[in-house]
């Protein structure tokens, strides 16, 4: 019995059951090792669109998948039973019904939107952020449904949840920690110990990293696709051109 074609019933019935029921059921759904497989899928599906030059606007239903997935992955969970469920994407034995929003846009302004019809039917909201440059998943918010509705505002009959709130704030008192460095011409190219890059002309720091790491890559016979064929992203090109450059030196 697969939990995404439980009907109704059966779903209610399965709130009922103590969590070692609740788990042997869930084991029946997608593993792990599906949603991880599903999740991988759905990310190389979306670095290809975005290479064949797709906004990422156009690519909303492909980031809400994304973000259901790796919801589901890192509370041990499941999709919802039904399409297009009511309030919630994913049911999870430690977080119960989750509400999933996720963005791929760059910036932090804007916000999520949450129908306050459908709200009692939630009990956990994840908020996610997709890195398009890195194809990396940034967990914005995670936390019960108390805690997020004290960040929200009501506009127009919604809720809203302001990403502004959401950003991450650097930690100024912990120094960045660079394990290489590389010259080429006018720029030095860093590697922190976090696996990003920071490129610096002179003493300006230039953001966004990747235009001018595509130019010295390209500049210095670095390939810009994987094996894959795939556009690499910043990390793998900056990690490329470091080799590139050590080689050289």
């Amino acid at each position: 019995m697969q939990l995404d074609v439980l009907c109704a019933r059966e779903f209610l019935w399965l709130q009922l059951l103590s969590r070692t029921q609740t788990r042997e059921i869930l084991l029946m759904a997608l593993t792990q090792i599906q949603i991880i497989q599903s999740l991988g899928e759905a990310l190389s599906w979306m670095e290809k669109e975005i290479n064949w030059g797709v906004p990422v606007t156009e690519l909303r239903h492909l980031s809400g998948r994304i973000g259901e997935l790796y919801a589901a992955l890192i509370s041990n969970g499941q999709m919802a039973t039904e399409v297009n469920q009511k309030g919630y994407d994913v049911v999870s034995e430690n977080r119960g019904r989750i509400s999933v929003k996720t963005t791929a846009q760059n910036t932090y302004t804007g916000h999520f939107s949450f129908n306050p019809n459908t709200l009692d039917q939630v009990d956990w909201i994840i908020a996610l952020k997709i890195d398009t440059d890195e194809m990396e998943i940034q967990l914005l918010l995670d936390a019960k449904k108390e805690e997020a509705l004290e960040l929200m505002r009501e506009s127009k009959g919604h809720y809203t949840l302001p990403m502004s709130k959401l950003a991450p704030t650097p930690d100024s008192s912990k120094p960045i920690k660079y394990v290489n460095e590389v010259q080429h011409g006018e720029y030095t190219v860093r590697e922190a110990e976090t696996g990003s890059f920071e490129i610096l002309k002179g003493s300006e720091s230039i953001s966004p990293v990747k235009p001018t790491m595509r130019k010295i890559a390209k500049e210095i016979g670095v390939d810009l696709t994987n094996i894959n064929g795939n556009t690499k992203n910043t990390r793998q090109l900056g990690a490329s051109v470091i080799q590139a450059l050590q080689d050289i030196s």
